[in-house]
């Protein structure tokens, strides 16, 4: 199975992709703070902006892969700014998703692909989870993920990260390396 592998995260993902590995997966990797562009949406949808070579490489990744990884860290109970730049310039229209005429509605253009989320937190899961409603995941697994046709999405968070001990990182870096290999 194909799998671009989104790393913008705290801690060393490598280990998914060290597990994806050996599960004979193909990768193509993105890793967002490493690209050249301006996150800003300029003129939201009604000018075309057009994309940087970085952007259009990333677009091609996506549309390939079956398989799609998100790695990051929940800042501000969502995903860091750079990343929803990178969504806001990335999923577009005719790439990501059509507008119907006359319709509220959009055909998607990711359908069939499955996705990961792998997000790590300051805080215990379950704190985030109860307290706070899970705002990053449902906005990246529902109002993103969702929208572009990706339905099948599974969701793994990792906290408390600060304070933490070795042991746990441990722990968490093994599991990441094999929900690598099951490629799930």
């Amino acid at each position: 199975m194909d799998i671009p592998i989104k790393k913008v995260s705290v801690l060393d993902f490598q280990n998914h992709i060290k597990g994806a590995e050996k599960s004979n997966a193909e990768i193509k990797e993105i890793n967002i703070r490493e690209l050249n562009f301006s996150p800003n949406l300029q003129f939201g949808y009604r000018k075309r902006t057009e994309l940087e070579p970085d952007l259009l490489e990333a677009q091609t990744k996506l549309k390939w892969a079956d398989h799609l990884v998100w790695v990051y860290p929940v800042w501000w109970s969502s995903v860091p700014a750079i990343m929803k730049g990178f969504l806001d310039r990335v999923l577009l229209p005719r790439f990501a998703f059509n507008k119907r005429e006359n319709s509220l509605f959009s055909d998607k253009c990711f359908t069939g692909k499955t996705a990961r989320i792998i997000c790590t937190l300051d805080q215990p899961a379950w704190y985030y989870k109860w307290i706070y409603g899970n705002p990053s995941h449902n906005a990246i697994k529902k109002g993103t993920l969702h929208f572009i046709g990706v339905k099948k999405v599974r969701i793994t968070t990792i906290g408390p990260i600060r304070l933490s001990k070795e042991e746990f990182r441990a722990k968490w870096l093994k599991k990441v390396e094999t929900l690598g290999q099951m490629n799930k």
